[in-house]
């Protein structure tokens, strides 16, 4: 049951994917031109979705949704991205620490080799 409702959201994104390329490309958005680009990219239109999305669609201005949808902070992400560089620049430092301490063997081991000869 799950995979079905999964599998029916994606068909419905062929539309809405319509839709934004035809405003992206600065046509209008009708019942006929979702169905042209659905029928371009190769997939069987199904003509009560077409309506649904252009009916869903009237009046709204999608430049202004997406602007706010690129503005809206994603909550679930920030705190993983976060946790990412510092769990990340700890190895690092230790990391730093170790080269500088092998460094310096290594250039203590040099100097005892000039004295020796």
């Amino acid at each position: 049951m799950l995979y079905s409702v999964k599998f029916e959201r994606l068909i419905q994104m062929e539309y809405v994917y319509a839709a934004l390329m035809l405003h992206s490309a600065g046509k209008e958005i009708n019942e006929s031109a979702v169905k042209k680009v659905v029928e371009a990219a190769g997939a069987a239109p199904d003509e009560v979705r077409i309506k649904a999305l252009v009916a869903a669609l009237e009046g709204v201005d999608i430049s202004k949704v997406l602007s706010q949808a690129a503005a809206m902070p994603v909550a679930a992400a920030a705190p993983a991205a976060a946790a990412a560089p510092a769990a990340a620049k700890a190895p690092a430092k230790e990391e730093a620490k170790e080269e500088k301490k092998e460094d310096a063997e290594e250039s203590g081991i040099e100097g005892l080799g000039a004295l020796f000869g």
